[in-house]
């Protein structure tokens, strides 16, 4: 199944990208600047919404070859492999659900990243439309 090749593969990068994040947060904190220039915020930005999608897109497919091994496809003569492989369908099952959840804490992540970019166009609170 090629889409849990993929599914580890995107988890994979998910990590390192994290990595990286951390580290770049760590470094941040060390030097005393927290963030936040324009440029910078889109790349973390873009680079979480890479992420996300990526890892959205694994699970989807894992997921529905999962379902294929566990149900079959009559129409097109695919068998129930988990009838014979019970164990590792069940260790894939929990693998997936695993990958659900970090996939919905990459959205969070972007989200808040989000958050954080449009934060800095904030515009002019407190001043009238009529000094444009």
């Amino acid at each position: 199944m090629k889409a849990l090749v993929f599914l580890v593969i995107a988890s994979g990068l998910a990590a390192a990208y994290s990595v990286i994040q951390v580290l770049r947060c760590v470094l941040s904190m060390i030097r005393g600047s927290v963030l936040f220039n324009k440029p910078l915020a889109w790349v973390i930005f873009s680079g979480d919404q890479i992420m996300a999608y990526l890892t959205l897109s694994a699970v989807a497919a894992a997921a529905r070859s999962a379902v294929f091994s566990k149900m079959g496809q009559s129409e097109l003569q695919w068998i129930k492999v988990c009838n014979w492989y019970g164990k590792f369908c069940n260790q894939i099952g929990e693998g997936i659900a695993s990958a659900v959840i970090a996939s919905l804490g990459m959205v969070l992540l972007s989200a808040i990243s989000a958050f954080s970019l449009f934060r800095l166009y904030g515009g002019n609170q407190g001043k009238s439309d009529a000094s444009w």
